[in-house]
């Protein structure tokens, strides 16, 4: 495989391969790991969207939830970390990253649209925000890594 990286003028993203790119478009349901102020991991589902444009993984929730919480920067100023982990049968793929909440009503509107692409569309929430995890590592099963 080549370079599954392009620089951009604020850094590297991480591009998918092929098959890869195709099991998340797939409706699947995954995983969402964050870390809570005492370092124990928060587990839940969720529906997300991968940007291979990007290399961005967008998952909308609500601002007041245990998720948002946990994607909140940290009084150190540093940007906490996430992975969802999506898995079919013997398929199954992790993206790891930073991650950070965007209460910004564009990227709202952007991944309400990419989640009704993929799943289905969403009713109005006003409290809704979306979390962003800039993917720096992809980690898949055997068949999907090369």
């Amino acid at each position: 495989m080549g370079n599954p990286y392009t620089l951009v003028e604020w850094g590297l993203v991480v591009h998918l391969n092929p098959e890869q790119r195709v099991f998340v478009t797939e409706r699947h349901l995954a995983t969402l790991t964050t870390l809570r102020d005492d370092g124990s991991p928060h587990v839940v589902p969720v529906a997300f969207t991968w940007d291979d444009d990007t290399g961005v993984v967008r998952i909308t929730t609500n601002r007041h939830s245990v998720k948002a919480r946990n994607a909140a920067r940290r009084g150190d100023g540093t940007a906490p970390r996430a992975s969802v982990c999506q898995v079919e049968g013997g398929r199954w793929i992790t993206l790891e990253g930073s991650v950070e909440v965007v209460p910004d009503f564009e990227e709202i509107v952007d991944a309400v649209a990419r989640y009704a692409r993929r799943y289905r569309p969403l009713e109005p929430n006003p409290d809704r925000v979306v979390l962003r995890i800039a993917v720096d590592r992809v980690m898949s099963s055997a068949y999907m890594a090369g």
